[in-house]
């Protein structure tokens, strides 16, 4: 297993600490629902690390990213950012990931940490065009400073004006001391907040004062947990539960991130998909009795016939009620449908509903 920058860190402040995408990383501090809802009340910081981070540019940096991404990166202008799939030939995702732009000819692509070398080659064996690539994710770290009260906490450490960085742009500048540090308004807990890139040797000196910029404004360190409690409960799609290399974007309701403006791997069979409509869907669904759903517990119809999966489940912190992800035939997946959960011997009846959960 690999540490990141702060792993000893996480250890010093009492951190429960797991394998996870090859990394020794804390999945809590003082539990999950405490850590939750610091961050959709107050603020909370998170060391994600482990992400993967590569340089692209050169006169085809574009023409690369444009063949192997399903969204439209020539919108993209310097100092924007914007979520994108890697479609497979197959009809499914090799991973999801957000394109910045860093300047003209320059993208930086931060991909899930479990795919890393995956993505890479997988990029690679699409480089006819000769653009420039780097693999980065060694010697970067990723911290994400979510919560409402993120831009207040934070305002004291950068000479940036926090407010004026709109959802889904980034600037590049001085934060906690350190200059040319990436400062994007971007998360995923769906609570508002910064994600910050910086050298692993700057990293430490970063964390130590967000935690002392944030005393005030009730700050605590979060763990995975509560980062995919926070991201289920806004429908963020997680890599290797709801989208994998056998889920089509159609299905996964990522049509928006999936632009027929121009030609990308596989884009003829996902558009003849969304024309026809895909068989089957991922829905959300809240349980209407007592029960947690879990990821592989199977979704059933009345009469008890499996006809789906849950992907995605868990207790929501913030609706007390369980909450879920899962894939149906297409019939099953309007708005209010009554499905069932299978809970060991119980089918549990559940509704399904529209995203985001919490709202």
């Amino acid at each position: 297993m690999k540490n990141t920058a702060l792993t000893e860190t996480h250890k010093a402040l009492g951190a429960k600490i797991v394998p996870f995408a090859g990394y020794n990383m804390p999945v809590q501090y003082e539990g999950i629902n405490i850590e939750h809802e610091t961050v959709r009340q107050a603020v909370g910081v998170f060391d994600v690390s482990h992400m993967g981070e590569f340089l692209i540019d050169g006169e085809h940096a574009l023409e690369l990213i444009q063949k192997v991404s399903s969204n439209d990166a020539s919108k993209l202008t310097v100092g924007k950012a914007q979520y994108s799939c890697l479609p497979n030939n197959d009809g499914g995702i090799v991973d999801d990931l957000i394109i910045y732009k860093i300047k003209e000819e320059q993208y930086l692509l931060v991909v899930n940490a479990s795919n890393i070398e995956k993505d890479w080659n997988w990029i690679e064996s699409k480089n006819d065009v000769g653009a420039n690539m780097r693999d980065l994710s060694e010697n970067y770290s990723l911290l994400a400073i979510q919560g409402p009260k993120a831009i207040e906490a934070m305002q004291s450490i950068t000479s940036h004006d926090l407010s004026a960085i709109k959802f889904y742009n980034f600037v590049v500048g001085d934060f906690a001391g350190i200059e040319h540090v990436i400062i994007s308004a971007t998360g995923y807990t769906g609570s508002g907040g910064f994600e910050i890139y910086c050298k692993n040797s700057e990293v430490k000196q970063i964390w130590d004062k967000v935690l002392e910029a944030g005393a005030d404004f009730g700050i605590k360190p979060i763990g995975l947990a509560a980062r995919d409690t926070l991201r289920l409960e806004m429908g963020y799609c997680l890599y290797g539960n709801d989208i994998d290399d056998t889920t089509s974007p159609i299905e996964a309701g990522l049509g928006w991130i999936t632009k027929f403006t121009k030609d990308f791997t596989n884009s003829e069979a996902l558009k003849a998909e969304k024309e026809h409509g895909p068989k089957r869907k991922l829905i959300a669904f809240e349980l209407d009795d007592r029960g947690i759903p879990r990821h592989g517990y199977d979704i059933v119809d009345g009469n008890g016939k499996t006809i789906g999966v849950v992907t995605s489940g868990t207790m929501s912190p913030s609706l007390g009620k369980g909450i879920g992800l899962g894939y149906v035939p297409t019939i099953f997946s309007d708005v209010n449908s009554k499905i069932n959960i299978q809970i060991r011997k119980n089918a549990v009846p559940a509704t399904v509903v529209k995203l985001p959960f919490y709202k």
